[in-house]
C-alpha cells in the first residue's frame, strides 16, 4: 500500500508516519503539509526512508491535493486548523482549512479512484449534548466554528459514501496530547503550556476553575486507531465514525497535579477566566471502536504525562 498522509509533519501525522514506515504492508508514504502548524523537524529522520516522500502544499490547493494522491491507495487525513479560539477569532480560515481542504481532498480521492479515506474528526462535534460518556450517534449543537466544521466534515463523508462508494472512516479525537505538540503559539493545548511553565518554574494558566473535565488520549493510542482503520478489512467497519479516547475522564487540575508531579516542583497554577466555546466536560465511550476497529488504548494518560513531560524535558521541541 502506498499512503498518502495530509498534515503529515504535523504533531499526530508524524508520530502516525513514524508507525507506518514501520509496517511492512506499507510501500511507500507520501506526506502533504504547508508547514503552517507542522514542521520539518517532525519528519527529518523519515526523509532517510526511500519509501518516503514530502510535498510542501496546501490542501485548500485542489491541484496540489490531485497531485499528491496520484499512485496513491489509502489517504490518511490529517491536516486541519485545529483550536476553538483560532476558530472564534478567525472563521474564515477555518472555515476554508477544515471544510474546502477536506472537501478537496475527498475530491482527488475520488478522482484518483482511491478506496479509502481516514479522516481526523473530533469529539468537538459533540458541542452542547450533555449526556456522559459520549456516544457516536448523540450529538449536539456545536459551540464554536471548529466545531461546525469538524461536523461538516462528518456530513460530507457520509454524502460521498453514499454518493461515490468511497470508503470513509472518521476518527473523533478526544484531546490528543504526546511528543511533538507544540507549546509555541497564542493557540498551544493545555498540557504542553503546562509542560513548559513548569520546565521554566512558572505557575501555568488553568482556565476557569479547573474542574473541567477531558478523556486526554496519549497519541500513541491515536496511532493505532488510524493503522487499525486504515488496513481494516471489515465491512461493517468502514463508512463510520468512532470515539479515539481512553474511556476515562479527569479535571484540568489533576492534569496539573500529574505533571507538577513528573516536575518534582510544589508550584500552584493561577486561575484565569474560562474560554469561549469550551465544552465543560467530556468522556468517551469506545465500545464501537474496540467492537469494530479493535482498538484498545494501550497507553495510560499517567505513563503518557510521563513520556511526554520526559520529552518536553530533553528539549525536543518543534
Amino acid at each position: 500500500m502506498r499512503i498518502l498522509v495530509t498534515g503529515g509533519a504535523g504533531f499526530i501525522g508524524s508520530n502516525l508516519v513514524d508507525t507506518l514506515l514501520q509496517d511492512e504492508r506499507v510501500t511507500g508514504v507520501r506526506v502533504l503539509d504547508n508547514l503552517e502548524t507542522g514542521a520539518r523537524q517532525n519528519i527529518i529522520d523519515c526523509e532517510k526512508d526511500p519509501r518516503f516522500e514530502f510535498r510542501e502544499g496546501d490542501i485548500r490547493d485542489y491541484s496540489a491535493c490531485l497531485d499528491a494522491a496520484t499512485g496513491i491507495d489509502i489517504i490518511s487525513h490529517q491536516a486541519a486548523l485545529g483550536s476553538v479560539p483560532r476558530s472564534i477569532n478567525d472563521p474564515l480560515t477555518t472555515n476554508d482549512v477544515n471544510i474546502t481542504g477536506t472537501l478537496n481532498i475527498f475530491t482527488a480521492a475520488r478522482e484518483k479512484k482511491i478506496k479509502r479515506v481516514v479522516y481526523a474528526a473530533s469529539s468537538s462535534t459533540y458541542g452542547d449534548h450533555p449526556g456522559l460518556p459520549k456516544v457516536e450517534d448523540k450529538i449536539g449543537n456545536p459551540l464554536s466554528p471548529y466545531a461546525v466544521t469538524k461536523y461538516v466534515n462528518e456530513l460530507y463523508a457520509q454524502v460521498y459514501t453514499n454518493l461515490y462508494g468511497i470508503e470513509l472512516i472518521g476518527l473523533r479525537y478526544f484531546n490528543i496530547f504526546g511528543p511533538r505538540q507544540n507549546p509555541a503559539g497564542p493557540y498551544a493545548a493545555v498540557i504542553p503550556l503546562f509542560a513548559e511553565a513548569l520546565l521554566k518554574d512558572q505557575s501555568p494558566v488553568i482556565n476557569g476553575d479547573g474542574q473541567h473535565t477531558r478523556d486526554f488520549t496519549y497519541v500513541d493510542n491515536a496511532v493505532q486507531a488510524n493503522i487499525l482503520a486504515l488496513f481494516t478489512n471489515k465491512s461493517e467497519a468502514v463508512n463510520e465514525v468512532y470515539n479515539i479516547a481512553c474511556g476515562r475522564k479527569i479535571t484540568l487540575n489533576e492534569l496539573f497535579e500529574g505533571l507538577k508531579k513528573e516536575a518534582g516542583t510544589s508550584l500552584q497554577p493561577i486561575h484565569g477566566p474560562e474560554r469561549k466555546g469550551d465544552v465543560k466536560h467530556s468522556l468517551a465511550d469506545i465500545s464501537k471502536a474496540r467492537r469494530l476497529l479493535g482498538y484498545e488504548p494501550r497507553i495510560s494518560v499517567e505513563e503518557g504525562l510521563k513520556r511526554t513531560f520526559q520529552w518536553y524535558k530533553t528539549g525536543l521541541k518543534v
